[in-house]
């Protein structure tokens, strides 16, 4: 891919992903069709650098990194008797996942969890409430994980020792 379509793909995500931020820290919601852009996106940029075979296995991981989140917020929802990770959240990582790819993914999920760790540690030690029913928006830390996975790719770094 030429690095001036490229550089089009990365504005226009990185468009939808500030808005998603924006949204998500206004409204606690992640719509979807700021997930259907990201998605969509990603399956253009794929299919154009990569060919059919390519973007078909980036869907093919984007639905199964949906379906394993899906369980797990099912899961989490029996165990706990509430939710604990938004199914925009989960339509997110889908979507990031055809971006980022299943090697890369779990870099996505412990950059974007260790932040969120971090500001809920901040939070508590700056006088706010944190327990366990305190909501707190995980989108915008997925944004950044998405952003800190696709900088180590592009930067050639081999990110999975």
């Amino acid at each position: 891919m030429t690095g001036v379509a490229d550089t089009f793909f990365l504005i226009v995500l990185g468009l939808a992903c500030a808005w998603l931020v924006w949204t998500d820290f206004r409204d606690g919601i992640i719509p979807d069709w700021i997930n259907a852009l990201i998605a969509v996106l990603a399956l253009l940029r794929v299919l154009i650098s990569e060919g059919v075979a390519a973007a078909a296995g980036a869907a093919g991981a984007g639905l199964l990194i949906g379906a394993a989140l899906l369980l797990l917020r099912h899961i989490y929802f029996l165990v706990r008797g509430r939710q604990g990770l938004g199914l925009g959240d989960v339509k997110f990582l889908a979507a990031a996942g055809l971006w980022t790819g299943l090697a890369d993914f779990p870099i996505l999920l412990l950059a974007a969890t260790f932040m969120a760790l971090v500001v809920a540690i901040f939070l508590h030690v700056a006088g706010r409430s944190m327990t366990a029913r305190t909501s707190l928006p995980f989108g915008p830390f997925l944004v950044a994980g998405l952003a800190i996975t696709l900088a180590l790719q592009t930067s050639g770094s081999q990110i999975l020792w």
